[in-house]
């Protein structure tokens, strides 16, 4: 793991009453082994490398509105953790803390947590050790995650795996709520299921005074996957994942929402516009 050079890692916009934050955790190298033909792929992907490697951000997110404090996707510990090691050529920034701090967001002031999906870059940074105990990093916070990702999840019975270590912390707890179909978490903020990414993958709408944000998690792990709907990474559901896309993407670009997914590099904020009969990807 190496760090980033001193790059803004953090920016905040404002979506009517809400303010959003992006934040980034780094870049990390990355083949999506997207199921399409290797000559459009490389086309559509030009940074790809001889082994279809791209680079994917780290990009998670911090909402305010009204009395709720909401991070979505923690997905890592502080920089030069353990967790770094799990995944190689990782590049990460200051981290989420530095950005929290520079922020004036104290962990204990975080209301709510909401986890898209439980792979581990999207949620290992939500508990941390504390005198040889794992607590909560964000202590009076309700952590949410789709119901089929925790209880389907077949890591639960492995003791030593980052889900029991996390989640199950959290679950022990009585911290962890698991959410089933479209739930509203907050008045504006719903987490939506989304699911073929895994089986309990949700994307985190925010709708305030007329403006639509939408955090799509991995809905998409790139840009051209909007312009590809059926183009699906390895080991994925590809015809969840496909109805997932058609259904969400259809209301980012008749809300015209301004969209982030979880590995467009940073900053990344953009929009779904419609082209055609499909749509594509506007980077703003």
């Amino acid at each position: 793991m190496s760090a980033m050079p001193e790059t803004p890692f953090f920016e905040t916009r404002r979506i009517g009453d809400a303010v959003v934050s992006a934040i980034s955790e780094g870049v990390l190298p990355w083949a999506l082994e997207l199921q399409a033909p290797e000559a459009e792929w490389r086309r559509a992907m030009p940074e790809a490398d001889a082994q279809g490697v791209v680079p994917l951000g780290l990009v998670l997110a911090h909402i305010r509105l009204g009395a709720a404090s909401i991070l979505i996707d923690p997905g890592f510990d502080p920089p030069g953790s353990p967790h770094d090691a799990a995944w190689p050529g990782l590049v990460r920034s200051p981290g989420l803390p530095a950005a929290l701090s520079a922020l004036g967001i104290a962990p204990a002031a975080i209301t709510h947590v909401l986890i898209s999906h439980t792979h581990s870059d999207h949620y290992a940074g939500v508990t941390t050790e504390q005198n040889g105990a794992r607590v909560p990093r964000y202590p009076h916070a309700r952590v949410f995650v789709g119901r089929a990702d925790w209880e389907l999840n077949p890591q639960r019975a492995d003791r030593s795996s980052l889900l029991a270590t996390h989640l199950g912390t959290l679950a022990r707890l009585g911290l962890l709520e698991l959410v089933d179909g479209d739930r509203e978490v907050v008045p504006g903020v719903s987490m939506l299921a989304a699911p073929g990414e895994s089986a309990g993958h949700c994307v985190v709408r925010v709708r305030s005074s007329s403006r639509t944000f939408f955090y799509l998690g991995d809905l998409v792990h790139h840009g051209c996957e909007i312009a590809h709907l059926d183009w699906v990474p390895a080991r994925r559901n590809a015809a969840s994942l496909l109805e997932s896309r058609k259904r969400i993407l259809a209301e980012a670009a008749a809300s015209n929402a301004t969209v982030i997914y979880s590995h467009e590099p940073f900053p990344p904020w953009g929009r779904v516009v419609r082209e055609g009969s499909g749509y594509r990807w506007q980077r703003e």
